[in-house]
């Protein structure tokens, strides 16, 4: 279809150009507050029937539960988001520090306390190595140095041109940018603990630390920096106060609006059709659906030269998860909000899963135990639960739906020989969700957690970029653009797109930017 025949879509008399927004994640979201916040006139479609993406909330036997991210890292980017648009985040959503960030418990006992406190991780290194107390605090000023540039200077820029990315290759090698996380760690830190302690968190964004940019490292320093935050009420307190951010800018969403197809004319986009068979009007649309699904399905009738079918199916996507929300009638009050269990094996597990695509029979696990710091998520008396299992993506052939009740209770059993003695006899509520899941509720390719893997040659320039290389006033946002997952990637995406663009009296029909 060629975009010619349209019926304009309901919005204010303002005149102001036109957004269509695919997508209601926290990328697409923050894209649109953005914008709405420069003039534009902006409609965001859902396909689901809430907004939230990844991020949506459901309810279940009188418990509430995030379906997706858990953890607020740079809470300075969500008062700039709110900020954009006119508003206060704190008149949405209150942010608490939790302390430990984490605790990390290791298969044979021992015990790792996360936290903000710089004396008392020093404490922790030392009690567990004391020969790794120096190599610590030089990794530290690492992690400091690569933050200052890869987060600080390149994480809300668009690598765009050959010559900018040229100029951060420099970076790139004085940084050690070409090592990966887990290499970079081991020049640091002998004990194997403190490898892993060290060099997990991009497991968090998709990544294997054995094969991740060490970029990567630098998150590290942003917790320490800003600390590990919850939102009270979960993170839908955050899509809820972004909604109303966005119609109190003239904004709409639309909830049960599934995009079947991005239309171009003359090789720009010019706006999208919809599984109904209607028809919106755009003079710009941003896409928070996964690159693959952008281009390999919505722009499968329109030319491409760089994300062809082929290219997509060659791409390297993150693992997949196997999620498990449950609830308690009692609480487990040794329990902390984020609790991290390692198996017994660390790079053994990992290869099976990014490498030999194999559902293995040990497991690592991420807790979440929300109601340690909001009881109101909960009935009076009740925990909330969420833990998350990284698994190989799709392409292990694994079927979910004969598996996944048996995965559930080996994930049930760990975690009654760990931390939950009697989890069993406690349950009254419980739901999983599988990488199957992902692929049909998501719509991710592979039903991979985080699109695409977060490799070097899959990175920055490599990634695809938040303006569209295939056609004239496309934007992306999200987890498989630059700069990658995790909430903090996924709002630079958006902040990179809103900068890409001028305030909406400036702009100029057909003067959309394009990449030479």
């Amino acid at each position: 279809m060629d975009g010619s025949d349209f019926r304009s879509f309901e919005g204010p008399a303002t005149g102001a150009p036109r957004v269509v927004v695919i997508g209601s994640g926290f990328g697409g979201l923050a894209a649109a507050v953005r914008l709405a916040g420069k003039g534009y006139r902006v409609t965001v479609l859902e396909r689901l029937d809430a907004p939230g993406g990844r991020a949506s909330v459901f309810r279940q036997d009188g418990f509430t539960f995030d379906a997706g991210p858990t953890i607020i890292t740079a809470p300075f980017m969500l008062e700039e988001l709110w900020a954009s648009a006119g508003a206060k985040l704190s008149d949405d959503a209150t942010l608490r520090p939790c302390d430990p960030f984490y605790t990390i418990r290791f298969a044979d006992g021992e015990v790792f306390r996360y936290s903000g406190d710089p004396a008392a991780m020093l404490a922790e290194v030392a009690r567990i190595s004391p020969e790794d107390v120096d190599g610590y605090q030089r990794f530290l000023q690492k992690s400091a140095g690569i933050y200052s540039v890869a987060f600080e200077a390149l994480a809300d820029k668009p690598f765009h041109s050959i010559p900018f990315t040229a100029a951060a290759m420099a970076d790139l090698v004085r940084l050690e940018g070409y090592r990966s996380v887990y290499g970079m760690v081991s020049r640091y830190f002998k004990h194997p603990h403190l490898k892993t302690v060290f060099s997990y968190h991009p497991l968090l964004v998709g990544g294997n630390p054995f094969t991740t940019t060490a970029y990567y490292c630098l998150i590290a320093h942003l917790e320490r920096q800003f600390g590990v935050h919850y939102a009270e009420g979960g993170m839908g307190s955050l899509i809820r106060g972004l909604v109303r951010v966005l119609r109190e800018n003239g904004g709409e969403i639309r909830c049960g609006a599934e995009v079947e197809t991005i239309l171009t004319k003359n090789g720009k986009a010019c706006g999208v059709k919809l599984a109904s068979g209607e028809s919106l009007e755009a003079d710009i649309v941003v896409s928070n659906a996964d690159p693959g699904w952008t281009y390999g399905r919505l722009m499968s009738e329109a030319p491409r030269k760089r994300w062809t079918d082929r290219k997509i199916a060659a791409a390297d996507y993150s693992m997949g998860l196997f999620v498990w929300y449950f609830g308690t009638r009692r609480r487990f009050e040794t329990v902390g909000h984020h609790t991290i269990l390692m198996g017994p094996r660390y790079r053994g597990l990992l290869d099976d899963i990014f490498i030999r695509k194999t559902v293995a029979d040990d497991c690592s696990l991420y807790l979440h135990r929300p109601t340690a710091s909001d009881p109101s998520l909960a009935p009076p008396g009740h925990d909330a639960f969420y833990v998350l299992s990284p698994v190989p993506n799709l392409a292990s052939g694994t079927d979910w739906a004969r598996e996944g009740e048996a995965y559930r209770q080996r994930v049930q059993r760990r975690l009654e020989d760990t931390v939950l003695p009697g989890l069993g006899a406690e349950i009254i509520s419980s739901h999983f969700v599988t990488p199957a899941d992902f692929e049909t509720r998501y719509l991710s390719p592979l039903g991979a957690g985080f699109s695409l893997e977060p490799k070097l040659f899959q990175s920055a320039w490599f990634r695809p970029h938040n303006l569209s290389e295939e056609a004239s006033g496309l934007y992306l946002v999200g987890a498989g653009t630059h700069p990658g997952a995790g909430l903090p990637g996924v709002l630079s995406s958006a902040k990179i797109v809103a900068d890409l663009l001028p305030d909406a009296a400036a702009y100029q029909p057909g003067a959309a930017l394009s990449v030479s």
